[in-house]
């Protein structure tokens, strides 16, 4: 159970020892030099905790068991808090004359360590000095997943937003381990990119980053395409195939749609990421593989879960750890850094250089809505680098979809084109059905897969595996 914590502005200090008196007077110690301060019992506690803030240094006792003075559990749980926060500071609290065991921790990870009884002011300045290095471990991390994000395409690198620096700076924690990782948000928001800054600044950044769109693969071959088949397992199997759970073993693999996994599939998805095993199709020799899991969804799978569509032991696989894209009009600090950075790469394309944006067309997309996030400001700013007569785009060169704006009423089925309606009623139907594309198909009456076509007609859809979503 969590103690009570101080209100102060100081990083937070956990505090992980079996003996609530030692607890109490290092959480006394703390606040009288403006620290504030968690106090948990143990190892299972402390990981708790750690998963649910953030903190700025811990302070862990190695023994937990009153009959042991082997450190076992105290050296377990710093190698669990290195999986699990890499970047927070670890010092491990021995009994006098137990150096041997402090050396040990050091060796794995810890970055000091305290004998008890304990030194007031060495305690403190132990808690000075790993709380800087936390930070400017930090702060490394955050340049890092900004270096990664613009080499995944750029997009997304610009967080003049507060809720895009909030998620910088999760990707920049959360990349160096191993746990996977569930991306959510709407259409267009960035979850490919995302997935590619896990992916770059993660352990396994020098093996293959394996792309899947669940929403493209038909129930029928899903078995094949993830994992694999032998020669002569159906009719028209003349060779072998390696399955993308194959190819990305070493490496991070990126199941996009996820939510669109057909529940007939769902046990054998689970199995792998359970055991890491799986067979090819139509071959009966067990092979393993040693992957992280990052997905994507813009679907709501605790309510998938609660019709009975998603298994929930397969959700709770998923999403060991869980990021919430903004959509574009909650991030609206980043329109404008992002409509230049995006006109000035079309305008490098087509020739047109010396575009840049007039005040009327910078007000105009500050007044859009953008039902299609960041994908399609990128796609207006490829039109507006086409269509802009003159170096200065103005408003009339911005060719809006349907959809809500600011001041603008959304325009009547009537004035629309063709194409312009078809667009519009697919959104509709997406956004009627929380992004369920078999519910949104059957609502149209058209098949999955027509409908998948149509997301791509229209820039709809989430990205190829090529494309960043």
């Amino acid at each position: 159970m969590l103690e009570d914590m101080t209100r102060e502005t100081h990083p937070i200090v956990l505090l992980v020892d079996d003996q609530a008196d030692v607890r109490e007077a290092l959480r006394l110690l703390l606040k009288s030099e403006g620290f504030a301060s968690v106090g948990v019992d143990g190892p299972a506690a402390a990981l708790e905790a750690v998963r649910q803030r953030d903190f700025g240094c811990a302070l862990i006792d190695l023994n937990y068991t009153r009959d042991t003075t082997s450190g076992e559990e105290g050296l377990a749980l710093l190698d669990a808090l290195r999986q699990q926060a890499p970047e927070l500071p670890v010092v491990v609290m021995t009994a006098w004359g137990n150096v041997p065991l402090a050396v040990d921790a050091l060796r794995r990870g810890a970055g000091d360590f305290i004998e008890k009884p304990w030194d007031n002011a060495r305690v403190l300045s132990i808690v000075r000095t790993q709380i800087a290095l936390g930070e400017g471990a930090r702060r490394q991390r955050r340049l890092e997943a900004e270096n990664a994000l613009l080499r995944g395409g750029g997009e997304a690198l610009i967080a003049e937003s507060p809720a895009m620096r909030r998620v910088m700076e999760l990707v920049a924690r959360v990349a160096p381990s191993d746990a996977n990782v569930l991306v959510l948000g709407e259409n267009g928001t960035g979850k490919g990119v995302i997935a590619q800054a896990l992916h770059a600044q993660s352990r396994r950044a020098a093996k293959a980053l394996v792309k899947v769109n669940m929403g493209g693969i038909a129930e029928n071959v899903f078995e094949s395409e993830m994992f694999g088949h032998v020669r002569g397992a159906y009719t028209d199997a003349k060779g072998e195939r390696i399955g993308r759970f194959e190819l990305a073993d070493g490496g991070t693999l990126f199941l996009d749609e996820v939510g669109n996994v057909p529940p007939s599939q769902q046990p054998k998805l689970l199995r792998v990421l359970e055991d890491g095993e799986f067979e090819r199709l139509g071959s009966s020799r067990t092979q393993n593989v040693d992957v992280r899991l990052v997905s994507a969804t813009n679907a709501d799978l605790a309510v998938e879960v609660e019709a009975g569509r998603f298994r929930k032991d397969l959700l709770y696989r998923l999403n060991t750890l869980e990021i919430r894209l903004p959509p574009l009009r909650e991030r609206r600090d980043d329109i404008l850094p992002l409509a230049r950075g995006f006109l000035e790469r079309s305008a490098l394309r087509y020739g047109r250089h010396g575009l840049r944006l007039a005040p009327s067309a910078e007000r105009a997309l500050l007044a859009w809505r953008w039902p299609g996030n960041v994908r399609e400001l990128g796609h207006l700013m490829e039109r507006a680098a086409l269509l802009a007569e003159q170096d200065l785009v103005s408003d009339s060169a911005l060719a809006f979809g349907p959809g809500p704006a600011g001041g603008n009423a959304s325009a009547a089925l009537e004035d629309m084109t063709i194409e312009q309606a078809e667009a519009h009623l697919v959104r509709r139907a997406l956004e009627r059905h929380g992004g369920n594309l078999q519910h949104a198909a059957d609502a149209l009456g058209i098949t999955r897969q027509t409908l998948y076509r149509r997301l791509e007609k229209h820039g709809l859809r989430d990205p190829s595996p090529d494309d960043a979503d």
